[in-house]
């Protein structure tokens, strides 16, 4: 049944979209009514114009067109009525049912996950973002390729001659698996590069910023960092991993960094292909998920980011739960919010509030990661004072006649250090 949206945003000359979503037995992420919300703000990111909603309980999907018949015939007469340009299914279409679609609704057909593929590839600035959305854009296209070609496969040669449809599917297809290898390996050496780079950050506490798309990460990195980092109200406004130190006196600096947003139904190729991107989740020390308790579907929300974290193998980080957009609740709904969630810190990126909480609960982990030790030093190797600032922080001094005894406090990982820099002294 036709469900009409309640507000537009588009410009006029945005194509019409009719939203297509179905309840599926054992489906995961969220309700079907939360998704299709989503599926809205994401056409309108991309720059449709979402005309109307689409609802059906299916108790199998069919293999050829994914609705059965009569949605099918209902879906046509939606088409005429809104006067659509396309149609956008909430869930991924298989090639075969996105070409049979096309051929039986006579408009444009996609599905979320090339929803997604669109929005980053607009937002991507950077040469990994280009690369790694341009991948993931061309293996999901891949299967795809033969209905571009479907006004050539009924044109057929002289005797002995193949059909020209069928040469020239076969010939796009090499030039986009030839393009995809190329890319791979652009990619495999943007890794490295990127590698290198890590590898300076490495006596670094790094700290991860996650959770879904659009829920204010960039913002509070501004807050923490004065980054001045990219900071919209529009699904994934971030695509880059932006680092910045929060600036503190410690030995190691605390590094905070701000990744692309999760969201329900994240296309695997994508995730695929921003495996350096993710990778700065997987090899944090401590990761801040960022909740927008604003939201309706908040808690669902949480739910498709811990599932996704644990398909990231993330979920075993230790994290801080960050509640955001305070501002936008009612007393009463603090307050109920603050039961459910007593663990959690409450904040406001936009009024600021709560902010100094969250980084005083950064430098607690930080400095619960710090082991102490003892150094005892004659006045002959003080010269070795800096090299140990550089490896620990110095917490007393003790000086005696003949010794000076430093309570240090540093990283397990670089007591070897200490101790090869003390044997070389």
């Amino acid at each position: 049944m036709n469900a009409p949206l309640a507000k537009n945003v588009s410009s006029p000359d945005s194509e019409k979209l009719i939203l297509i979503g179905a309840e599926q037995p054992g489906a995961q992420g969220l309700s079907l009514e939360a998704s299709l919300e989503e599926l809205e703000g994401l056409a309108i990111t991309a720059g449709y114009e979402p005309a109307a909603w689409m609802k059906q309980n299916l108790s199998r999907v069919n293999p050829g067109t994914f609705l059965g018949k009569g949605k099918l015939e209902e879906l046509e007469t939606a088409i005429l009525h809104h006067e659509a340009d396309g149609v956008v299914f909430d869930d991924a279409l298989s090639p075969t049912q996105n070409r049979n679609l096309e051929k039986i609704l006579k408009c444009r057909v996609f599905d979320r996950p090339w929803l997604i593929l669109e929005i980053f590839s607009r937002h991507a600035k950077t040469r990994a973002a280009k690369t790694q959305v341009e991948l993931a854009r061309l293996k999901y296209s891949l299967p795809r390729l033969s209905k571009m070609w479907s006004h050539l496969s009924r044109q057929r040669g002289g005797i002995g001659m193949k059909d020209v449809g069928e040469t020239q599917i076969q010939l796009d297809r090499r030039m986009v698996r030839e393009q995809i290898s190329k890319l791979e390996r652009k990619l495999v050496t943007l890794d490295k590069e990127k590698k290198t780079q890590n590898k300076r950050r490495q006596s670094a506490f790094t700290v991860s910023l996650v959770g879904y798309t659009n829920v204010g990460k960039s913002s509070l990195m501004n807050r923490l960092t004065e980054a001045g980092a990219l900071a919209e109200n529009k699904l994934f406004a971030t695509l880059d991993a932006t680092v910045r130190k929060i600036k503190r006196n410690h030995p190691y600096p605390i590094l905070l960094t701000d990744t692309v947003g999760l969201i329900n139904k994240l296309p695997h190729d994508l995730v695929a292909s921003f495996k350096s991107t993710l990778d700065e989740v997987r090899n944090a020390d401590l990761l801040i998920n960022v909740v927008d308790i604003s939201h309706p579907h908040y808690q669902e929300q949480m739910r498709v980011t811990t599932e996704l974290l644990k398909e990231l193998n993330a979920d075993s980080i230790d994290s801080i739960l960050v509640l955001n957009k305070i501002d936008a609740l009612s007393p009463s709904e603090r307050t109920d919010a603050e039961n459910r969630h007593p663990d959690a810190l409450f904040i406001s990126c936009k009024t600021g509030n709560g902010v100094d909480a969250v980084r005083s609960a950064i430098d607690a982990r930080y400095e619960s990661q710090l082991i102490s030790c003892q150094v005892d030093l004659k006045y002959s190797q003080m010269k070795a004072l800096s090299e140990i600032r550089k490896l620990g922080l110095i917490t007393g001094e003790d000086y005696g006649e003949e010794i000076v005894s430093l309570q240090v406090q540093l990283f397990p990982q670089h007591k070897e250090r200490l101790r090869r820099l003390l044997e070389e002294i």
